[in-house]
């Protein structure tokens, strides 16, 4: 366990490095009178603040992250069922259980090299709680086997600060799980100036986050997944339609659990649940049938014309119809032609 004196406190590290670059900018962008007469010239002095405010960010970022991972103690192998995980999540359920399965036999194979990082239960002394290094905890409960730790002493605030700046390294986090990530330093009133350094993000990427978790509930995050093809646009597209089509939002929950009851991927639970919050097109409302499988669950409808039919899907279950449908086109002409040959 670090001492007293040689811990640095990450909150109190990120405040004064805020406060400098808060600094920097205001004295960089203040112009003199013969700077006022050139806009150009005030124009660059200023972008040129902007970037070394983002460079300093990066290196204070990377010497926080140091000092997070060496943690001042000294590694030891734990007990894997006497730790918890952290109280902030940063990950949704994965459904892509063979990733998982590569990461603990490599673990299995090659040993875990690199320690995951804990603090003492504050509910429980002889427990412990994750700092980050969730997978490889998981690993170890998996396999028998200790789990490599470095025990250190930190706050709510500072935990969560640490795995953000762990977070920020990691390719497999989803944007939806980093957004969700910065919803719970929020909630855990973490300042936004040390969110945006913790995430190496700038304002309005906190702004598009912020505005994505807050107009979606977060059982419907969650019943979706990782969504791992999906970024940013496509999530603020969703939040929009969340927002605009309340009356839909029966109809969405439906859907979700509809596709968790055929282990649809997240990915594919995405897309269900943004056309569950797609108005019928007014043809359709008009003069469309509604179509329903055999337990009376809704597929979508069709529309009949003089010369041709529209069939819509509405649902996973109705997208796997028209798979059917396709696949049996060749099927249905040659019934047809047996039926006009006999007439």
């Amino acid at each position: 366990m670090t001492s007293k004196s040689s811990r640095k406190s990450i909150v109190a590290n990120f405040g004064l490095l805020s406060a400098e670059l808060e600094n920097r900018l205001s004295t960089d962008s203040s112009a003199t009178p013969q700077q006022s007469a050139a806009p150009a010239r005030v124009g660059a002095g200023v972008i040129g603040a902007a970037h070394r405010a983002i460079d300093d960010i990066k290196s204070e970022r990377d010497r926080l992250k140091a000092l997070v991972e060496s943690g001042g103690g000294a590694i030891r192998e734990l007990d894997p069922s006497k730790i918890d995980p952290s109280p902030f999540p940063d990950r949704l359920p994965d459904d892509n259980a063979s990733d998982f399965e590569t990461f603990r036999n490599s673990i299995r194979s090659e040993g875990q090299k690199i320690p995951i990082q804990v603090r003492k239960s504050p509910s429980s002394p002889e427990r412990y709680q994750v700092i980050y290094g969730h997978r490889r905890l998981q690993a170890a409960k998996d396999l028998g086997i200790p789990v490599k730790a470095i025990e250190v002493e930190i706050s709510d605030v500072e935990l969560v600060i640490a795995q953000g700046i762990e977070n920020a390294d990691r390719q497999d986090l989803t944007w939806i799980e980093r957004a969700l990530f910065a919803r719970r330093m929020d909630d855990a009133e973490v300042k936004p100036r040390d969110i945006k350094a913790a995430l190496s993000i700038d304002d309005p990427e906190l702004a598009r986050m912020r505005a994505v978790y807050r107009s979606v509930p977060f059982d419907i995050i969650e019943a979706i997944g990782r969504a791992t093809k999906v970024g940013r646009p496509r999530w603020a597209e969703f939040a929009k339609a969340f927002s605009e089509q309340a009356d839909l939002h029966d109809e969405l929950r439906k859907t979700l659990s509809l596709a968790s009851e055929k282990h649809l991927g997240s990915d594919q639970k995405f897309l269900a649940a943004l056309n569950a919050l797609k108005p019928a097109a007014p043809s359709q409302r008009a003069g469309g049938k509604r179509i329903a499988g055999a337990a009376g669950e809704p597929l979508g409808s069709f529309l009949r014309t003089t010369k041709d039919i529209r069939i819509s899907a509405e649902t996973p279950a109705g997208a796997e119809f028209l798979d059917f449908i396709e696949a049996e086109l060749p099927t249905l002409v040659e019934r047809f032609a047996r039926k006009g040959s006999k007439t």
